[in-house]
């Protein structure tokens, strides 16, 4: 009885300690899911934040692209006016000197006239018949004056009628070299927007450096790789199937993955309590989402490429000019041209042909500065013979968005090349352009 007794008063408070390590254990438990839902709310939060300032950059970007494309725009019409206006003032400057050389002429037969006439009126009549000549060829001399009077007349008339189309003609030169100088400063404005435009469009783009970075570190180690320019290209090409591949393994790499920690996600909820349940409903959920949402890249990757007449076609001239070499062409070197020689004003705006992404930016061997810009379905735009880049690799462009401008060499108006291709084949760029008023080069 006194063993059962002072065992049964030894199990007493072990019984009570063990009573009172589940409570707390318990709410251990329940803090640790509180911390858990609070983290998970602090990350729903901060995603919202960044999806909406994803959103609100992609909406200003946009807009900032699409100002950029109209002011090109304005800046190529302006470019035109003002290449017409200096051709006008050419052409009324050599007249000007023409009619200034023909003026000048009757001018001094009209002087030598007025002078003889000048000097018979001062000879009195007594003093003709003491003149060495005979009276004959005084008289003589004294009719062909008078006759000359009337002459004399008329051409002074007429030379003040010359005299004021000359006045005519100056004023209205006048006025053409201001509209001149309107266009010129009108260009400078629309440049130094576009200036302002640029600069803005590349602050909004720094944010994305990173990537543009490691695309640009890529293309470069390309460009030193590449022996020629054909190279590059073909190049370029097996990158971007070679680069579909591994996108398309490490998507399904995803999947199977998704699908693993699904599966074991699922096996794991069976066994929690009441209270891990609903955390664990919540990731299901999320995980859900992100599901969906590869899926539905992967059905947008899975998509057929759009026909070779859609909108993504090349849409317009890099630079606003004349075709002075066609694609088929014997170029200044007599080789067949494989793209277009556009021949544009100096420091013209140079733009995207069609939407795309920018690969290469920058010198080429002896090609100087060129651009490569890939657009859909295997497209791609050569353009080499540019003064300044306004771009970088990686960038995307729209159609008409500026990439860069013309340089403005000593010795003319600079030329810019484009070349098009599809799966680097060159194609004639100006299938879909309309047509040039350009000559091709013999």
């Amino acid at each position: 009885m006194a063993t059962a007794a002072l065992l049964g008063a030894l199990a007493a408070p072990a019984a009570w300690a063990q009573s009172q390590k589940q409570p707390q254990a318990q709410q251990q438990s329940q803090n640790a899911l509180t911390e858990v839902e609070r983290q998970l709310e602090a990350s729903r939060k901060r995603d919202a934040e960044l999806a909406r300032s994803s959103e609100a950059l992609e909406q200003e970007l946009a807009s900032l692209r699409t100002r950029l494309v109209q002011t090109a725009d304005e800046a190529t019409r302006l470019e035109n006016e003002l290449s017409g206006l200096e051709e006008t003032l050419r052409a009324m400057e050599a007249e000007e000197s023409v009619q200034a050389a023909k003026l000048d002429a009757d001018k001094a037969q009209i002087s030598e006239l007025l002078g003889a006439l000048q000097r018979l009126s001062r000879i009195p009549p007594e003093a003709m018949i003491a003149r060495p000549e005979s009276p004959v060829d005084t008289l003589r001399s004294a009719l062909l004056l008078r006759s000359a009077v009337p002459i004399l007349r008329d051409r002074a008339e007429a030379l003040a009628g010359a005299l004021q189309q000359f006045a005519d003609l100056r004023t209205h030169l006048a006025e053409r070299r201001a509209q001149a100088e309107k266009a010129r400063a009108d260009l400078g404005s629309r440049q130094g927007d576009i200036a302002k435009l640029v600069e803005r469009r590349q602050e909004l783009q720094e944010r994305t450096q990173a990537e543009r970075e490691q695309v640009a570190d890529r293309m470069a180690s390309l460009g030193n790789e590449a022996k020629d320019l054909r190279t590059l290209l073909e190049k370029m090409e097996r990158e971007r199937i070679e680069r579909e591949k591994r996108e398309a393994e490490e998507r399904r790499k995803a999947e199977e993955r998704r699908k693993a920690e699904a599966a074991a996600k699922a096996a794991a909820l069976a066994r929690e309590k009441a209270a891990t349940e609903k955390a664990e409903r919540e990731k299901a959920a999320r995980e859900a989402a992100a599901a969906e949402a590869r899926e539905r890249e992967l059905a947008a990757a899975a998509r057929p490429p759009a026909p070779p007449d859609s909108k993504d076609e090349v849409q317009r001239l890099p630079v606003a000019g004349q075709v002075t070499t066609r694609y088929g062409e014997a170029d200044k070197f007599g080789v067949t041209s494989r793209g277009l020689t556009v021949t544009s004003r100096p420091g013209a705006q140079v733009v995207a042909p069609s939407a795309g992404s920018v690969m290469f930016a920058g010198p080429f061997r002896g090609y100087g500065l060129i651009l490569i810009v890939e657009h859909p379905n295997g497209y791609h735009s050569l353009i080499a013979g540019l003064g300044r880049i306004d771009t970088k690799v990686g960038q995307r462009v729209l159609a008409g968005e500026p990439l860069g401008i013309m340089g403005t060499p000593a010795d003319g108006n600079p030329d810019l090349y484009f070349e098009l291709r599809r799966n680097g084949q060159p194609i004639n760029p100006q299938r879909g352009l309309p047509a040039s008023d350009g000559k091709g080069q013999g």
